[in-house]
């Protein structure tokens, strides 16, 4: 048997589970997977609260925005997905030493390392969803990098520009990469949008069914979930993760109380350092590879864009990138591109 590699597994956001995705977990779900019964256990407590089936979601004949992205569905989808593809690694080929993610890739996290467990993970993950749903304000993104993914100062300053223009109703919601994800007050967020300058054919972005997530303005929904979920719903983690200020949380060490502060309390009203953890990640942790989990494959260009910044390995660029990714077994392992699927299952 060859060596193991060593990896640390990276789990995306609220936003990855669109139409190309429908069926993913269907389609991924081998019939003596580990993951079976927990998709029952999810099943029957999503009936229980009167919400649609994670099963009936994924299999459903067509996408539907209404349904598939509602909130509550759409992490109920995301978390479900993530952690199937985290059963299907093949452990005799990797030795996973870290977990982290993108935003509600955090709570994907904590069922993979053992913090969430059984039916309660899911009543987490649904219960969050509809607090943080029905917070104020909205979220959108702009990109802050060039066309080969080094700094693009004047974006850079233009945005600068708006967070201090908007001084406590706009606010850097999440480090991603390359981008910047900013929360705000609607308003604050339709002028800042209509002030910068458009790029790309696509940005500035507005996040559909998005509140203000990772700012002050989700403090209410903080308090409710810090009230309802009890510390019972946490358990001490199997594996070291890394949260979205770039801190370690070590195996069998860190404490259920401190992990429900963090997970309901701080790290829903403050910025996510997404590209922090990364960086965090491979210093630390210096894993042979990145696995990022599905659904789809949308959290490549961001992990790219963390390891340009630190220069990870020599990279500086989007070409450096796309060259080393092109190895027969790259760096950057994505569970959500089918070529790649293969190498690690």
């Amino acid at each position: 048997m060859s060596q193991r590699k060593t990896a640390v597994v990276v789990c995306p956001g609220r936003g990855s589970y669109n139409r190309p995705e429908l069926g993913y977990i269907g389609q991924h779900l081998p019939a003596e997977s580990l993951f079976t019964s927990q998709l029952a256990e999810f099943d029957a407590l999503r009936t229980e609260l009167g919400v649609p089936t994670v099963s009936a979601l994924d299999s459903a004949a067509s996408f539907s925005s209404a349904v598939h992205l509602k909130a509550d569905n759409a992490a109920a989808l995301i978390f479900s997905a993530g952690l199937n593809d985290f059963a299907q690694i093949n452990r005799d080929k990797f030795d996973i030493v870290a977990i982290t993610g993108n935003s509600m890739g955090w709570y994907t996290a904590l069922g993979c390392a053992g913090v969430w467990q059984g039916s309660d993970s899911m009543q987490l993950v649904t219960g969050m969803a509809q607090l943080t749903a029905n917070a104020a304000g909205a979220q959108f993104i702009y990109p802050l990098l060039n066309t080969d993914w080094q700094p693009d100062l004047d974006k850079q300053a233009r945005l600068a520009e708006q967070l201090y223009l908007h001084q406590g109703a706009l606010f850097m919601s999440i480090a991603y990469g390359g981008y910047a994800v900013l929360a705000g007050t609607q308003s604050a967020v339709q002028q800042a949008m209509q002030a910068l300058p458009p790029c790309d054919e696509r940005f500035p972005l507005l996040l559909p069914g998005h509140a203000a997530f990772h700012s002050p303005l989700m403090q209410p929904a903080a308090d409710q979930a810090l009230a309802r979920f009890g510390e019972q719903y946490f358990a001490t983690p199997q594996l070291p993760l890394i949260d979205g200020r770039g801190v370690i949380w070590p195996s069998q060490l860190a404490q259920p109380s401190a992990l429900k502060a963090y997970t309901l309390g701080q790290q829903v009203c403050d910025t996510f350092y997404f590209s922090r953890a990364i960086a965090v990640a491979v210093k630390e942790f210096a894993p042979e590879h990145l696995i990022l989990l599905g659904p789809g494959s949308g959290l490549g260009s961001a992990v790219a864009q963390s390891l340009i910044a630190i220069n990870w390995q020599g990279l500086s660029s989007k070409q450096d990138f796309s060259v080393a990714q092109q190895a027969a077994m790259p760096f950057v392992l994505s569970m959500g591109l089918p070529e790649q699927r293969q190498l690690l299952l």
